[in-house]
């Protein structure tokens, strides 16, 4: 029962986060993702203050969790293959996963759209792949 206190209140800071900073609204995203066009900084803004505090985080809490160790396989073709889907399906919809999910407590019609295809996208890959993560 502690854990899942632990995993809501983590979700729930996380979801305040992206609300507060303004991930939650998609143009944001692709507004960064325009380099040509009119570029907007402020994801990247957000990304350095949650690494910073990532970081920070971890140095301080690192030997109170066991972390797994490195399984050696290194950057493999899935792996790249699965994260240029991810960038791709993140930039067609301006939806990171994240967001995505904290845009349907709105109601808002993207992410209702968005998710329920995110979700289909990957129970299709674990089928296809027998993926168990």
């Amino acid at each position: 029962m502690r854990n899942n206190l632990f995993i809501i209140l983590a979700g729930a800071l996380f979801g305040a986060g992206l609300a507060l900073s303004g991930m939650t609204d998609p143009t944001r995203v692709v507004g960064f993702l325009d380099l040509s066009g009119s570029w907007d900084p402020t994801l990247a803004f957000v990304m350095g203050g949650a690494l910073l505090v990532f970081g920070g985080g971890y140095r301080l809490l690192r030997k109170k969790f066991n972390l797994p160790s490195d399984s050696g396989d290194g950057l493999t073709k899935r792996m790249v293959m699965g994260a240029a889907l991810f960038g791709i399906g993140w930039g067609l919809g301006g939806f990171c996963p994240g967001p995505a999910i904290a845009n349907l407590g709105a109601l808002r019609t993207e992410a209702l759209i968005f998710v329920p295809a995110m979700a289909v996208g990957m129970i299709f890959v674990q089928r296809l792949f027998r993926a168990d993560s």
